[in-house]
This record gives C-alpha cells, structure tokens and sequence, in this order.
C-alpha cells in the first residue's frame, strides 16, 4: 500500500470522502438535530459498528449514562456483522426496555432513523468517511481513535467540522482527566520555565502476540459478515482480498486497516500531552523501529519510537515496545527550570515537580513537590458524559477532545508510522498543511534564529516573559568574534590591549 506523502489538495481532489456516499444523506446537512441543543428533547443516538471498544464502551457506557439520568435514547445500530447487530439491540432492549433498529449498511441508518448523534467504532480505514457522512448529515459524532487513518482525512474531518457546526468528541478517555488543565496552566505561567520535550509511553506484553487476543469465531464467516462492505472496496478504502477471520478479528496487526502501535496505543498518549502542552500539528516528524520478536503474519512492528519536533522549540518523543511491559519509562515535560514527573497510565491522583540546580535557575525557592489532582475512577464514563453535556449544551467547546485536536495528535503518529515505513522524514507546513519529504531547512532554522541571538520560541497561551529561557552570558564572551586580517572584532578587549 503506498504510503508515500501526498499534497493535501490533491487529496480532496481525489478522496473518496470528500462527497457523502448517497444524496438522500447530503439532502440531511441542513436539518437541525432533533434533541441536541433542547434540554426537553432525548439525543437520539445510534452505533456504527459496536464491536469489541464500540461495544465494551460505547453500548455500555451510555446506557449506564441512560439509567444515571442522562436524557438520551439509543435507538439504532449499523455493523457488516450479523453478531454485532444482534448483540448490540439484545443489550440495549434488556438494560433499557426500547426496541433497536438494526442496520448492515450505516448509510442506510443515516437515511431512514430521525437520528441526533452516532458513535462510530469501526476499523480506523472507515473512520473519516463515516465520520464525515454523518456530519454532513446533520449528527453530531462520537468518534474512537483514532480519528482518521491518515492525515489528510484529519484534515478534511476538521473542515467538515468547522462547516457543519456539529459537535465531535475523539475517543481518547484521557483527556477528560483534569490533570491536563492543570498542567498547560502551569507551563503556561512559566513554572518549568521554557518548555524543552515531552516523552511518553506505551508499553504492552502478550505471549502471544498483540491483538490476537481478539479471539476468532466460527460465527464469523461471509454468511454473518458483509466482507465487501467491510474492506469498504466500493468506496475505495482497501484493495480486495479474500476473507479471512484474523484480518477481521485483528485487523489492528495490518497496514490497511491500522497501523499497530502508533494509531492504537500511541495516539492515547501523545494526544494527553498534545492537551498538556498546548501544542498542535508537529513541524518535523521520524519514526524508527522494527518488527523484531512477534512473528505471526502481521505487517506492523513490536517496537517502535517517533519523535516529533514542533515549531514552538519543544520535541516530543514516544517510545514503546509491545513485548516488554515492566520496565516502561517515565512519562515527562522537561523544562529548563524543572520537569513534571507523571506515572504510567492514566489513574492520576497528582503528578511531581522535579525543579533543576539552583546554579542553574538561579531560584532556590524552587523545591521539589508533589501536585494533586482530582482523578477520575472511569475515564471512559467522563468522556461520554462530557461528550453527551458538550450536545446538550450544543457548545462544541466543552468537548475535552475536539477534532483539532484529534487532527493534531494524528499527524504525529501517522508521519511517524510513515517514516518507520518509507525510510524517510517528514515536514508538515503549518500553514499550507502540506506533508513533504525532510531536507536542511529544520535545522537551518535553528542555527539561524542562534546565530541572531533571538529569543526561543514557546508553547502556545505563554505568558511568563523570559522566565527560564534567558541564557547568562559570561564575561569571558566578550573575547568571542571573528579576527578579520588579523585583527579582533571592533570592541573586543583584544583592540584596546596594549
């Protein structure tokens, strides 16, 4: 599958999702939603593709949201699998007592239920055309990560956003936690001083291998299962290939439909600390690994690293291995006055301050601490609740995870996943959004804004002046310059010597 980069407006050129599949769903784009925004009126909501997460999550948590007193009914239910459909209308009618209506084809729902939002739970290859489908028919989306498989889906779910006015929530729980608030305050009013790079984490073990522990069934077969709709070939979303259970059950170990590690597990983290920092689209991104210890069939490695350098002066590094979980590193904003310490995962009761060598600061009132914060026992609960408010509200802003932050999140991951795959770095511009192949120019950058003595750039919201980000300059600096004909610099002690 080519992975190589692509101009972002030949993409909308030529993406398949840049037009709603039927023109029954486009003639919806103008129809107000029927609940949301109507504090009397229940958010009628349906499921694209409920099965492993999209059930264990997204089913579940809302009919406990239902039954805690949340005014919402769930009515419908779209999957290419017949056991997904029937499980999904069998729950909702034993926890809630209301019929399901049930769907192969979730543009088929999209047109014939008076629908407010839908949950989209599908493999990440079928995540932006549904996502946009649906907010251009007039719904509000809850989409899983990762938002989109590649970038310039991202992209172009932002603009459908943006034009649309619905409200989106990216399936990261973890940035429903309070903690990220907390932090981005902190950097913002200079505490660690200018903000160098964040590192991250994700690290799992399996004996046998990551993903296969999504068992197979006998039950799975193309009599139960639309196999075509699936691959999503029609819309142009993967080549043909013959069914296979383990493609279907696991697709999340094959690059046309996942991409392993980086947009399953990666995306988590580096979208918390994406919230945490303030940071957004990535200017420079490469990724290293390799395929080292599981091999099973898949395509995708069990180790891999991307790096991530902004255009705010901060690095981002995340780092995993899926055969080795107890030695994990630590998760950490480093600072040039200190750094936050967090733990692993996302159970976050406080987090600690690390302050640098007073030589250094030049602070001796800067003590290590440790910060408390409020944590939250189901962060999968909050973010369906914060999803469901942020509708009620019809305040797109309330949303803790937001599709430009979601884009943002995916470019890092995807340029990463990229880069492990071609061999190569990338550049994203943030102004044109155009991804492109590295060259000098990052670092040349750099070496330009030292050799003007400029000022180091900072995260965005700043507000600390030159608080831990103004270098001393020793006395001794002022034998620094060039020698022209054997002379020193014009105002060097050296011209006055003797």
């Amino acid at each position: 599958m080519d992975q190589s980069p692509i101009n972002r407006r030949d993409f909308l050129k030529t993406s398949g999702t840049t037009a709603v599949a039927a023109s029954t769903i486009a003639g919806l784009a103008s129809a107000p939603a029927l609940g949301a925004g109507n504090s009397n009126e229940a958010i009628r909501i349906a499921f694209i593709g409920p099965g492993g997460r999209g059930f264990g999550a997204h089913v579940k948590k809302l009919v406990q949201l239902k039954k805690d007193g949340m005014n919402i009914d769930l009515v419908a239910v779209a999957d290419v699998y017949s056991e997904h459909r029937d499980r999904t209308a069998n729950y909702i009618k034993k926890e809630l007592g209301n019929d399901v209506a049930a769907y192969v084809d979730y543009r088929d729902m999209l047109e014939k239920e008076k629908l407010d939002a839908v949950c989209i739970g599908t493999p990440d290859h079928w995540h932006a055309k549904q996502t946009i489908d649906s907010m251009n028919a007039g719904l509000h989306v809850y989409c899983e990560k990762p938002m989109t498989k590649k970038v310039e889906e991202a992209l172009e779910v932002v603009e459908t956003w943006k034009k649309t006015g619905k409200i989106m929530q990216v399936g990261v729980q973890s940035t429903s936690l309070p903690v990220w608030d907390d932090v981005r305050a902190r950097l913002q009013d200079g505490q660690l001083g200018k903000v160098l790079q964040f590192q991250t984490e994700y690290f799992r073990n399996s004996s046998m291998g990551q993903w296969r522990y999504y068992a197979l069934k006998k039950e799975m077969n193309p009599q139960n299962i639309d196999w075509n709709l699936w691959l999503g070939t029609k819309e142009g979303l993967a080549e043909y290939q013959p069914f296979d259970r383990a493609v279907y059950a696991q697709w999340r170990r094959f690059w046309p439909f996942g991409s392993g590690m980086f947009t399953d597990l990666f995306v988590h983290r580096t979208t918390a600390m994406l919230k945490a920092t303030g940071l957004r689209y990535p200017g420079r991104v490469v990724g290293a690994g390799g395929l080292y210890l599981e091999y099973d069939g898949r395509d995708v490695p069990d180790v891999a690293t991307v790096a991530a350098d902004f255009n705010e002066g901060v690095q981002g590094l995340v780092n995993a291995t899926m055969c080795n979980q107890e030695t994990r590193i630590k998760q950490i904003i480093r600072g040039h006055n200190g750094s936050f310490v967090f733990g692993n995962g996302e159970g976050f009761d406080g987090y600690d301050f690390i302050p640098e060598r007073p030589q250094v600061t030049r602070d001796s009132s800067l003590k290590q601490q440790r910060i408390d914060v409020t944590p939250i026992k189901d962060t999968t609960y909050a973010h369906f609740k914060n999803w469901v408010e942020a509708m009620q509200a019809n305040d797109q802003s309330k949303c803790n995870n937001p599709p430009d932050l979601g884009a943002a999140a995916i470019a890092v991951v995807n340029m990463g996943s990229n880069s492990y795959r071609n061999g190569k770095v990338y550049h994203f511009d943030a102004d044109s959004h155009a991804i492109t192949e590295g060259d000098g120019s990052w670092s040349k950058k750099w070496e330009a804004m030292s050799e003007a003595r400029q000022k180091p750039k900072h995260i965005p919201g700043w507000k600390a002046g030159d608080k831990g980000s103004v270098l001393e300059e020793p006395s001794y600096m002022t034998l620094a310059g060039p020698w022209v004909d054997g002379k020193p610099p014009k105002n060097n002690p050296d011209t006055n010597a003797g």
